[in-house]
């Protein structure tokens, strides 16, 4: 099967309802098969190898996600923020493609005419103007679907590769056809070169949920947008919520009364954002969602009912479970393995290990999945005894201090217990003694004093091991975060060799 049976779907069961809204302008379900169709002509007439977006969220980023499916062609959303010389590389990377967006910045990254280069608008006229024409069937293999970078520190960004087959289980293994009522309706604010904007775009068709789509992203924005069209979910990271709950902290005058859900990941939640959100929306349902690019989204969720309990008990582990990311989907076998492969018992920190139809686990240089079928995520974490998943941050952060493992989120846990930090950020440091230590760079909190860096020890010293103690201390503005939310903890590591 192809993932353009999903719009064909929508299109068959309801023609005329809205599917998706973008600046103003609405598309019915009827409207996107039709430019997908015509899009899917127009690609096969190119000879593109790919369909690359280069843009902000738009109709055109559906109808060429779609278009690339049913012209058999992997669609590649690229990161239109990325500097010239990084773009330029992962665009002769998938040259020949068709490319829609910035044509200016491609045409002078990449003057060789090669691809095929339009505007947003010039693509999709184009696409309805050969949609009269085109076949109503399209390709049925079940080959390369997504193609998505993944964001290189030291070496290469790697293709990360999303086969039908694997985003086809996610979607029918999660949603049901048809759930949504007419009037139910999905903001939808992250990038559309990250899984969760794609995931998104799939998971609220195939529930023939109307989707909203915001191209740029300001807490403002966002409220005005989910009241005037009557938001009844939303997807958002980390950082956008923070900003949305401190811009109705200002104006307190946006209607959301008909927001029901919201679902959220892609970084690390403060335990303060997300208490302060159950608290200003009592009847909304809260979501921690799981996942990753090579897992095609969610593996593990943290659902409405589990926050509210988590929220209101007074029983400490209860409590601590609104730090999780929940319990794996009943599709994904999951496992807590250590440096050498072997299973973890329950509470020990290792890697995590994830097996299942949705999980691809490809790239386009290499497969990273074991000969079974396991596909080691570079996350670190735990599992409770009931099974709730906890996460530790990357693998690769682990600081190695004499030979001592040590996680940086333990001792992030402890600093956010301090009323005057905002933030913070653990990462190893070069020690002549123990070859790693730890540095921290503190954010203190608005109208707090910069607290002595020997209360800080001492506070750690209090709740962790004493080697957990960093040699080195940075008072920060504000920390790196990219736009899903992720601590970019290779820019901290810069402060300190600065």
């Amino acid at each position: 099967m192809n993932i353009s049976l999903i719009l064909e779907m929508a299109a068959d069961a309801a023609p005329d309802r809205t599917g998706l809204v973008c600046d103003g302008k609405r598309w019915t379900y009827g409207d996107l098969i039709a430019a997908a169709r015509g899009a899917a002509v127009n690609i096969r007439t190119s000879g593109a190898e790919h369909v690359a977006l280069l843009d902000e969220s738009s109709e055109a980023g559906a109808i060429a996600l779609f278009g690339a499916g049913l012209a058999g062609v992997p669609y590649c959303p690229l990161n239109y923020r990325l500097a010239d010389a990084d773009l330029a590389a992962l665009l002769e990377r998938i040259t020949p493609s068709v490319i829609i967006g910035d044509v200016e910045r491609v045409k002078r990254l990449c003057p060789d005419d090669r691809n095929v280069v339009l505007s947003r608008a010039d693509f999709v006229a184009a696409a309805q103007a050969a949609a009269a024409d085109a076949p109503t069937e399209g390709d049925e293999g079940e080959g390369i679907a997504i193609q998505l970078f993944t964001s290189g520190t030291t070496a290469a960004p790697k293709a990360a590769i999303l086969r039908h087959s694997n985003l086809l289980s996610y979607i029918l293994g999660t949603v049901e056809f048809g759930s949504a009522d007419e009037e139910d309706a999905a903001l939808v604010s992250v990038p559309p070169y990250h899984i969760a904007g794609i995931s998104a775009l799939l998971s609220s068709i195939y529930s023939l949920r109307r989707i909203l789509l915001l191209p740029a992203f300001s807490p403002e924005a966002w409220l005005q947008l989910a009241e005037a069209e009557g938001a009844t979910n939303a997807f958002v990271v980390p950082t956008m919520l923070s900003r949305i709950i401190e811009a109705l902290d200002k104006s307190g005058n946006a209607d959301l009364s008909r927001l029901r859900a919201v679902a959220y990941g892609g970084g690390k939640m403060p335990l303060e954002i997300i208490d302060k959100a159950l608290t200003l929306f009592p009847t909304t349902g809260f979501t921690n969602a799981y996942g990753l690019t090579e897992t095609s989204s969610t593996v593990a969720l943290l659902g409405p009912d589990e926050h509210r309990a988590a929220h209101g008990s007074d029983d400490p582990k209860v409590r601590a479970r609104l730090a999780s990311v929940g319990i794996p989907l009943p599709t994904i076998e999951l496992e807590i393995r250590d440096e050498d492969g072997k299973v973890l018992p329950t509470g020990e920190r290792g890697e995590i290990y994830v097996r299942g139809d949705q999980v691809s686990g490809e790239y386009k240089e290499r497969s990273a999945l074991t000969a079974d079928g396991w596909f080691p995520t570079r996350d670190a974490g735990w599992l409770d005894e009931d099974g709730y998943l906890f996460l530790a941050g990357r693998a690769d952060d682990v600081i190695v201090r004499g030979g001592e493992n040590m996680s940086p989120g333990e001792i992030e846990d402890v600093l956010a217990t301090h009323a005057a930090i905002a933030d913070s950020c653990a990462v190893a440091v070069p020690s002549v003694e123990w070859g790693e230590a730890v540095g921290i760079a503190v954010v203190v909190r608005e109208g707090h004093a910069q607290p002595d860096i020997a209360e800080l020890n001492d506070l750690i010293r209090g709740r962790l091991r004493s080697s957990r103690v960093p040699e080195k201390t940075l008072f920060v503005g504000e920390l790196p975060y990219n736009e899903m939310g992720k601590l970019l903890r290779r820019e901290v590591k810069k402060l300190f060799a600065a």
